[in-house]
């Protein structure tokens, strides 16, 4: 009898319940420790917008196009994610690097159509100043990023997953080179892998072994207004701030599609940046800000995904990036496959996480 691999999920925000219910439906023993309530930090605190947009090399444009892909079959396996195909319109670029990224993103296949002011207002009427030109790609969507990461997760659950809720794991159990476990309140927990999806915790978590990997932890702030009638049809990202509206009716918007840096006054910039929207949007300005919230964005130096084994620990599995929304789940299968069979799939061949290890 072969017995199932034993794996243990440190991070249970969008990334580790991608990879929980991947897991799971392969057959893996699992569990996933989370420092909180799960949906992690990172998750709750996002913008979540789906997407392949611009500024990034083909490379990983392949990688966020694949992880659409899988967006769409996983959306029919597991009920409540809540994804929404609503669209992007783009203008936070000036005209000739706007029509710079369309001719480039065209090439490479993806959906964009240029439009003019008449265009943008019949993509989203509502928009108070339209731009004279800009850029629409009907395939980008949105998700309900806790709802997302909780369906990843009861789904799991279901299959026999468990979950343990406000559980910090202290530090990684490590033998003769190789992570056997991770320590939690209750003493260590045993595991034949351990995959480390703990978005801007995982630097302190790598740190018990004496790893060290060059990863920030910017902060992003987003407002929230009070619940209101549809208003917005699509996700808006203009030169001031980005946009879309949640599923309840909350618009959400922050100074960029992660959220700015609030300094140290997040209730003024909240306040500035929600007048922002009013100005910005028809019917706003009858609809109230409700909250602000303040995220870490787990950031890799260089910008792009850590993913897959690390070279230095046998047994160590890295998955930590910026993109969490629209990367979760070509992660999650991608990791499993990674992780059961020992395929790794080219779209991450680039992203190993040991080329950011700073050396003492």
């Amino acid at each position: 009898m072969i017995l199932a691999k034993r794996v243990i999920v440190v991070g249970a925000g969008i990334i580790g319940g991608s990879i929980a219910w991947h897991l799971a439906k392969a057959g893996a023993e699992v569990t996933v420790i989370e420092a909180g309530e799960p949906g992690g930090v990172a998750t709750r605190n996002s913008w979540a917008w789906i997407n392949a947009s611009w500024g990034n090399p083909e490379t990983y444009f392949r990688l966020r196009i694949r992880s659409m892909a899988e967006w769409r079959r996983i959306d029919r396996e597991v009920p409540g994610l809540e994804v929404s195909w609503c669209g992007g319109l783009t203008w936070d670029l000036p005209p000739e690097q706007l029509e710079a990224y369309a001719v480039e993103h065209i090439a490479w296949g993806y959906g964009i159509r240029r439009v003019d002011r008449a265009g943008a207002l019949g993509i989203e009427p509502n928009i108070k100043q339209p731009p004279d030109f800009a850029l629409h790609v009907a395939e980008e969507g949105k998700v309900e990023p806790l709802a997302a990461a909780k369906a990843f997760l009861t789904g799991a659950e279901a299959m026999g997953v468990t979950i343990l809720r406000n559980s910090p794991a202290k530090w990684l159990e490590e033998k003769n080179g190789r992570i056997t476990g991770a320590c939690i309140n209750d003493g260590v927990l045993h595991a034949d892998e351990v995959v480390i999806a703990a978005g801007a915790g995982a630097a302190t978590l790598l740190g018990s072994i004496g790893l060290s990997y060059d990863i920030g932890a910017p902060a992003g702030l987003l407002v929230h207004s009070k619940p209101a009638g549809e208003i917005l049809h699509t996700l808006l990202q203009t030169p001031e701030l980005h946009v879309r509206q949640t599923s309840e009716g909350r618009l959400v918007a922050g100074a960029d599609f992660a959220g700015g840096d609030p300094a140290d006054n997040p209730r003024g910039a909240a306040a500035a940046l929600y007048k922002k929207v009013q100005d910005m949007v028809v019917g706003a300005d009858q609809v109230e800000l409700d909250f602000h919230t303040v995220g870490f964005k787990p950031t890799p130096g260089d910008g792009f995904p850590m993913i897959v084994r690390s070279q230095s620990r046998e047994g160590l599995y890295i998955a930590v990036m910026h993109s969490g929304i629209t990367l979760a789940p070509a992660v999650g299968l991608f990791a499993t496959a990674e992780l059961l069979e020992g395929k790794r799939d080219p779209l991450i061949a680039p992203y190993h996480p040991d080329r950011l290890l700073k050396v003492k």
